[in-house]
């Protein structure tokens, strides 16, 4: 059955005011713009104890501390390193606490907890918090280049000369050039020295990098100081040096010569002195995609999920879409791996296919930190300029065609506490944060297409507009668009025309992007994922709608922009849902298909992991599986004996990382998991050996979802459901909160009458046929605790039109 005869549903909603404000926190995994109620309020609170008795605390676990009020889901970010899960004493309100390994850190450690509103879903902060951490084993040696300097121009036999310091004494130091092979410096008179012949590398920019081991094997990273070489191109010699080393021996490949990186493009000087071109020709960038990392490392390590990838991007008939020619490409570390100094064999390979095929790769990063959006912060700024440099350090060591064509940069310091209280703060550290990277752009010589992904509001919103910084007071998109050469505008909204639809929140982009002369440097991103778990309305995304009513709204967005000069394409967010967004939901839906593939994924590999939370959750990690197509998701099946069945009825859930979260579990319990991986063909490979944990002791009581019942009156969905206590089937007047599913969106919060039944409405779905589900998400009260692992699901979906 061809989509194209699918039904394409229509759907009512209120009308939403077409000025739009932010919202002071995003939801911890998304990855767009928020939009906020008309009026929020600050019900959620956090906050955070001062750690330790006073005076600086010593190596190992320590426990936070702190309070909250209308809160769940409470973490702890780690000095930008990490998140950690806290403990909840309570449901709605009580004390909360979290155990930090401080092992890593000497110095200075920033911490900062932050939850769900109970209300808003959005994200609350505690205030942000230092603390002094006394453990000189693990201080980390500072390591610099003094010579040669940024941009100097060495000839000849020059010195590299590093300088190492810290609180441990120095074992060794080492420097690479154009990502060869690190090299050791000997000790001299001014630090660490090694001998540098520029003639192999005469005539272009070279990266100098340089980092120090103590003899605790702690290890320290310098800058890159980016270096002129040799005499310029107008002195006759146009070659460039070598890909993976610093002398002048170029494996080529497919008609490539070492002379081919005698060009602009890859750094070779203008002349002696000269500062490097770094502007590139423009291109259109249509259609775009976004990949993370859980599907950007499966692609640059296994070669049989390029088939999948390519015969998707290329597809044009079964959903009528423009073929996708850009890949966003993740490169953050992922699964304890850095791509970019890790896998650059294989990353090099990737590229090089994708750009055989015609395919356009760009560098996908989003701030060097944990959370990302911390990079945007001035203190993290070292981190997101050292992810930025690794791309530019991986494109100087490699070969023409094994080179990243830009950088998409998804740094979003609207996430961040303080964009909105502290105006202009923050606003001016991420445009400071963005010109310190296009500052190493251009001492690199490369030319790459740097981008920024940003919400559509940052042209019309009070947290961004009349900004004052470099002389101008202008929005921050216009801020952004004068420094970089485009922006993928996250125009997250399912609607194409309206005042509140994808063409005219992109209107004023395009018309800035006319008037200082850059064209194609618009993209119009959209969204596909499932985001109503989160704060921001369902509107803002095509999961609801499906792939044929998405497509024809973007025919309208092409139509409307058709002919202008600064229309660079549009970007789908992002590979994953979008592979498994159907043409509609319900009767008659149809899926994209990967290339048929019989042979099932490989056992999962690496270390498996089950470790017990608390008395209801278990925490699941296991390493990826192979196949020789793509793997699409991770079965994790649970049971209480070695010996269960890998059925339905023990399959605790599906992920597509290599981590599983199981919640809802009974306390005081053994359970025992297996897991295995299924590709896009939907073939399943062998189970791993079991795994097992124990819960933990709890006096709370569990309930459970007990009964659902989802009906269709054809213009809403309405669902009811009792809570009941597992072990007694005594009714629960608890507070559920949930959403609709599939069709629908809409999330709603209540309470439970006092015979535990809960009634709820979806938004109005109009359409012959279709699906609308629902999914509980909170469920509280007092005494009890939500075992959901047991919950009856039976009735959580209603089918209309077969």
């Amino acid at each position: 059955m061809a989509a194209k005869q699918g039904q394409v549903m229509s759907r009512t909603r209120k009308k939403v005011s077409s000025k739009l404000g932010i919202c002071l926190v995003l939801v911890v995994l998304l990855l767009f713009p928020c939009i906020p109620p008309a009026s929020v309020s600050a019900a959620g609170q956090i906050t955070i104890d001062q750690a330790g008795p006073g005076g600086p605390l010593g190596p190992g676990i320590t426990r936070l501390t702190g309070t909250y009020g209308g809160v769940y889901d409470i973490e702890v970010a780690v000095n930008g390193d990490s998140v950690e899960s806290a403990h909840m004493e309570g449901e709605e309100a009580g004390s909360w606490y979290a155990d930090v390994d401080l092992s890593p850190y000497d110095g200075q450690v920033e911490i900062v907890a932050r939850g769900k509103d109970a209300a808003t879903r959005y994200v609350v902060w505690s205030s942000f918090m230092q603390i002094e951490v006394d453990n000189p084993k693990t201080n980390k040696p500072q390591v610099r280049v003094t010579s040669p300097t940024e941009q100097e121009t060495a000839q000849g036999e020059v010195a590299v000369v590093v300088e190492a310091t810290g609180k441990n004494g120095i074992a060794l130091v080492q420097v690479r050039i154009n990502g060869g092979e690190w090299k050791d410096a000997n000790p001299a008179h001014s630090g660490y020295s090694l001998s540098w012949d520029t003639q192999a590398v005469t005539g272009r920019i070279n990266s100098l990098e340089a980092r120090a081991e103590d003899v605790h094997g702690n290890v320290g990273y310098s800058r890159t100081v980016y270096v002129k070489s040799g005499v310029s191109v107008e002195m006759g010699n146009r070659n460039s040096a070598a890909p993976d080393a610093e002398v002048g021996t170029a494996e080529a490949g497919d008609g490539e010569s070492a002379n081919e990186f005698g060009n602009e493009k890859n750094g070779v000087l203008n002349g002696e002195g000269a500062a490097p071109k770094v502007t590139r020709d423009v291109y259109s960038q249509d259609r775009a995609l976004w990949i993370w990392e859980n599907e950007s490392y499966p692609l640059v390590l296994n070669p049989g999920a390029r088939t999948v990838l390519d015969a998707m991007s290329s597809d044009t008939s079964t959903f009528g879409q423009d073929p996708i020619r850009t890949w966003y490409l993740a490169v953050g570390k992922y699964n304890g791996l850095r791509m970019l100094e890790d896998k650059r064999a294989e990353l090099r390979e990737f590229i090089a296919w994708a750009h055989d095929r015609g395919y356009q790769v760009q560098a996908l990063i989003a701030g060097g930190t944990t959370p990302p959006y911390f990079g945007a912060y001035e203190r993290y700024r070292q981190q997101a300029v050292a992810e930025f440099e690794m791309i530019l350090n991986y494109n100087l060591s490699s070969a023409e065609r094994e080179r990243f064509d830009g950088v998409n940069i998804d740094t979003e310091p609207y996430s961040l506490p303080d964009f909105k209280s502290d105006k202009p703060s923050v606003q001016l550290q991420y445009l400071d944060m963005l010109k310190a990277l296009m500052e190493r752009k251009a001492a690199s010589g490369l030319s790459l297409h740097v981008g920024a992904a940003i919400p559509r509001w940052f042209d019309t919103s009070a947290d961004a507009t009349d900004i004052s910084w470099n002389g101008s007071l202008k929005p921050l998109s216009e801020h952004v668009q004068d420094m970089l050469d485009y922006i993928s505008i996250m125009d997250y909204r399912d609607q194409a025309d309206g005042t509140v639809g994808i063409i005219d929140q992109a209107r004023g982009e395009m018309e800035y992007a006319n008037k200082i002369g850059k064209p194609q440097s618009v993209v119009i991103g959209v969204e596909t994922k499932d985001i109503a778990d989160g704060g921001d309305p369902e509107t803002i995304s095509f999961n609801e709608e499906g792939r044929l009513y998405m497509e024809a709204e973007l025919d309208k967005v092409y139509a409307a922009f058709e002919g202008n000069a600064a229309f660079g394409g549009i970007a789908v967010h992002h590979y994953d849902s979008l592979r498994r967004l159907p043409s509609v939901w319900g009767p008659g839906a149809v899926y994209w298909q990967a290339p048929p593939d019989a042979e099932p994924p490989t056992a999962v590999s690496g270390e498996l992991r089950a470790t017990a939370f608390d008395h209801q959750r278990i925490d699941v990690a296991y390493g990826p599986a192979e196949d020789n197509a793509a793997v699409q998701e991770y079965r994790i099946y649970r049971g209480t004996n070695p010996n269960f069945p890998l059925d339905e009825a023990h399959l605790a859930g599906v992920s597509t990382r290599l981590v599983f979260r199981d919640v809802g579990l009974l306390p005081d319990t053994k359970y025992v998991y297996k897991i295995a991986a299924v590709d896009t063909s939907g073939n399943e490979g062998p189970p791993s050996d079991p795994i097992k944990a124990k819960t933990l002791h709890t006096s709370l009581k569990p309930m459970i979802v007990s009964k659902m019942e989802t009906k269709y009156d054809g213009t809403k969905a309405t669902v009811t459901l009792q809570v009941a206590d597992l072990k007694t089937g005594k009714a629960v007047p608890a507070k559920v909160g949930g959403r609709f599913t599939y069709m629908a969106g809409k999330y709603v919060n209540g309470t439970a009458n006092a015979a535990g039944s809960f009634t709820a409405s979806s938004e109005n779905v109009l359409s012959p046929s279709g699906m609308i589900g629902f999914a509980p998400r909170q469920v509280t009260a007092p005494g009890y605790y939500w075992a959901q692992a047991y919950d009856i699901k039976d009735g959580s979906s209603v089918r209309w039109g077969d």
